[in-house]
């Protein structure tokens, strides 16, 4: 099993940046790639960054060049920069990990509220 916990969400003013932190514990050795999804009021649950175990990243297209997804392989950490907030970022973001089987695991999630 594997637990993942997120941090650092909270209100921030358009154009300001937040930075949020996940941590993985438990059957780690398993765990091959992290991300981060979020989900809107009235919205599908959706891929913001992605990292793998190798350092190769992905990101949705509304935040390339203002998010920076890095992470910790050895700990299985992974972080989230977000500059230039926006208020259509505001969202509940949780913290993905996927095992070697491909079987997800998914935080609790914390919420990010960018005011205009």
């Amino acid at each position: 099993q594997v637990q993942v916990v997120e941090s650092g969400g909270g209100l921030v003013q358009a154009g300001g940046s937040l930075r949020l932190s996940c941590a993985a514990s438990g059957s780690i050795f398993s765990i091959n790639a992290m991300g981060w999804y979020r989900q809107a009021p009235g919205n599908q649950r959706e891929l913001v960054a992605t990292i793998g175990s190798g350092g190769n990243t992905n990101y949705a297209d509304s935040v390339k060049g203002r998010f920076t997804i890095s992470g910790d392989n050895a700990k299985k950490a992974v972080y989230l920069q977000m500059n230039s907030l926006k208020p259509e970022d505001t969202a509940v973001y949780y913290c993905n990990a996927y095992n070697i089987f491909g079987i997800p695991y998914w935080g609790q999630g914390t919420q990010v509220t960018v005011s205009s």
